[in-house]
């Protein structure tokens, strides 16, 4: 009843929504296969082999509706658009570039809390956090001349694993960047190694953090069950006031699956990790890191089963942290557990996802407690439905319910979105 009533009254979601999605949806169907061919030569110049290099186009379309009930916010609404727009250069001698800038613009909806949007009538609603703003979001420079090595320096997309430790939030309207350095080398058998340095990361809301942060990720495939990955991350924040977020973790992840028929496949995750204070952390601190997740694949369905602990002391300053994180993506899409909770956190979880004639429709239960299971902090739902239309468009819906029982208060967020990428 909630959102019936909101949809009813924003008579500019209606006008402006629903027939680009429409259009997206029906034209990347029926009448836009040769249009693509041509907006994707073009995009090269003409060329085929983009020998004069490549223009990139990243497009997304978004109505965002976030409430927290029992406070004095009031239901946040966002509609906006965030264009990526880049150039990557051809090859020559093994050099390669990029340069892209992308922006996020309202659409006439801005009823939110961007965290930074500065005007005090903001500040009276709910938080989404895609702040309007322009900004250089990516610029490096690669090289490939040593066999078996990727070379890349400048501000650029880090997912190291599943972006739990190190990612780009690509969720959010502005990615997370980072100014570093990292090196990929392939050259033992069945191995990756990368070797980084990261000197600021680029957030979401469009500020900067600058630190000193070496890494390590090395990584061996054992063909046909899975790979073993072994990880150091140590970092160094530089202003005093974020000293309280350096931390050095040490951990090791073993990811895969077993094929058992054609059409039926056990999914398998186990991960450790150790964390403590580093460099000027004034809070000394030791948090172990388990993930485990168990599951099955088959006829187009899948179904799996997790539990991830983060520990935590009882102090703002002694839990496990995760500052470069792509928190969406973990404990939950109503983005309640972004920050570890003092007293740590377990979350035992079960996903079904299902596709259904290009569908892709997900649900996720959740259930969390403190990392022994003494409080109660809630549980939550989330459902999820997407498809993509050829190489170039998608759509998707979604929606997260977080029931706080006792711990905190209720909150629920609902997307609509439109994707176009060249």
């Amino acid at each position: 009843m909630y959102l019936q009533n909101y949809f009813m009254k924003n008579q500019l979601f209606y006008l402006v929504a629903l027939p680009l999605l429409f259009l997206i949806m029906v034209g990347s169907q029926n009448v836009s296969a040769g249009i693509n061919e041509t907006i994707e030569k073009a995009f090269k110049f003409g060329q085929e082999d983009a020998k004069y290099g490549q223009i990139k186009l990243n497009l997304r379309l978004r109505y965002e509706n976030a409430n927290t009930e029992e406070t004095t916010a009031r239901t946040a609404e966002a509609f906006t658009v965030r264009i990526r727009a880049g150039y990557l250069s051809p090859e020559f001698h093994g050099l390669q570039g990029y340069a892209e800038f992308e922006g996020n613009q309202d659409l006439g909806i801005n009823d939110y809390n961007a965290s930074r949007n500065g005007t005090l009538r903001n500040k009276g609603f709910d938080v989404i956090q895609d702040p309007q703003d322009t900004e250089l979001n990516q610029l490096w420079v690669s090289y490939t001349g040593v066999p078996d090595t990727v070379a890349k320096v400048g501000r650029q997309r880090l997912k190291i694993d599943n972006d739990r430790f190190i990612g780009n939030v690509g969720w959010r309207q502005l990615e997370q960047t980072f100014d570093a350095a990292l090196v990929t080398n392939k050259s033992l058998p069945n191995t990756t190694i990368k070797a980084g340095y990261i000197n600021r990361v680029k957030r979401i809301f469009s500020d900067s953090e600058e630190m000193t942060a070496p890494f390590l990720n090395m990584a061996y495939n054992f063909e046909g069950f899975g790979e073993l990955t072994t990880y150091g991350y140590w970092l160094e924040y530089d202003q005093a006031i974020l000293f309280g977020k350096s931390n050095q973790t040490y951990g090791v992840r073993f990811n895969g699956k077993k094929q058992i028929t054609d059409d039926v496949n056990v999914l398998y995750t186990a991960e450790y990790a150790y964390q403590s204070d580093y460099a000027d952390n004034p809070f000394s601190y030791d948090e172990d890191y388990y993930h485990i997740i168990g599951g099955v694949s088959a006829f187009g369905v899948t179904l799996k089963g997790g539990m991830e602990e983060l520990g935590g002391e009882g102090s703002t300053g002694q839990r496990f942290q995760t500052p470069l994180a792509t928190g969406h993506r973990f404990n939950g899409w109503a983005d309640v557990f972004l920050a570890t909770p003092v007293h740590g956190l377990r979350d035992v979880y079960g996903s079904a996802t299902a596709v259904v004639k290009g569908v892709k429709m997900i649900v996720v239960y959740h259930d969390f407690t403190d990392d022994i299971g003494n409080i109660e902090y809630g549980n939550e739902y989330d459902f999820l439905i997407t498809r993509k239309f050829g190489k170039h468009y998608s759509l998707l819906a979604k929606y997260a319910y977080y029931n706080a029982d006792t711990f905190s208060t209720d909150r629920q967020k609902f997307w609509i979105q439109a994707g176009m990428e060249f």
